[in-house]
Parts: C-alpha cells; structure tokens; sequence
C-alpha cells in the first residue's frame, strides 16, 4: 500500500536534494506520489548545526539552502508543537539522539512514514522507507 503521509529525516532531506545513490529509486517514488512529504522544523536546526561544524557542504547559506529545497521539492515544513516536544520524552530509549526523537514523534503525531536510512525508527512502530 502507497504511504500518503511521508516525513523526511535530515539526512534523507540531504540525499534528496544532492540526488544521491543512498536514496531509494522507491523512497523517491513515495515521495513523488505521496499526499504529505514533510520535513520536521528540526532538520532546519541539524542542516545548519552539520554546516557550522563543517560536516556538510553546502552551496547556499543552510538557511536558504533549506528553504530552496524544500520549496523545490514541494516538502511541508512540520512545526515542533508543543505535542511532539512532549511525545518525544514519552517514547521508549531505542534511539537517544533528541533530533530523531522529534522526528519519530512528528512522525507519529502525523501518522506518516518515515524516509531514513536507520532501521531503529522501527521500533518506534514507524514504517520506513529507505
């Protein structure tokens, strides 16, 4: 069955945007047909916080850089309401890192699928989409 509702994990939202191979002819084809492909207001924080450590390139400022490519790709940008704040303390340990825990709670608030390359936001009860 087609996910409708789709959110994007940052390093997904940097495969999509550079067109890398680490990204699934599939996860691209969902992204495309779904209803909703959104990304969290968090990968706005982690794109910039790569860049200012000099992890990841980019050809733009990370602020325009993000607003460029989720405007091109018709990406949804999911707010950190004050639900997926609290819904990401509330979820069980199998993942510490607090940026994919506001990714798995928008997730969750939203009933969508997740496009990331880790398998651990299974546990959550999440679809995944590599």
């Amino acid at each position: 069955m087609p996910e409708r509702r789709l959110v994007l994990d940052t390093c997904a939202l940097i495969w999509l945007a550079s067109d890398s191979a680490q990204l699934s002819d599939e996860a691209r084809a969902a992204i495309d047909r779904a209803d909703t492909a959104a990304v969290s207001a968090i990968s706005a924080w982690e794109v910039s916080l790569k860049a200012a450590r000099g992890a990841l390139k980019l050809p733009l400022a990370p602020r325009e850089w993000f607003e460029a490519v989720v405007a091109h790709h018709g990406l949804d940008v999911a707010a950190l309401s004050v639900d997926v704040l609290m819904s990401a303390n509330l979820l069980p340990w199998h993942h510490r890192d607090p940026a994919d825990r506001f990714i798995i709670a928008t997730a969750r608030d939203m009933g969508a699928a997740v496009v990331t390359g880790d398998r651990r936001f299974t546990q959550y009860g999440l679809t995944v989409l590599e």
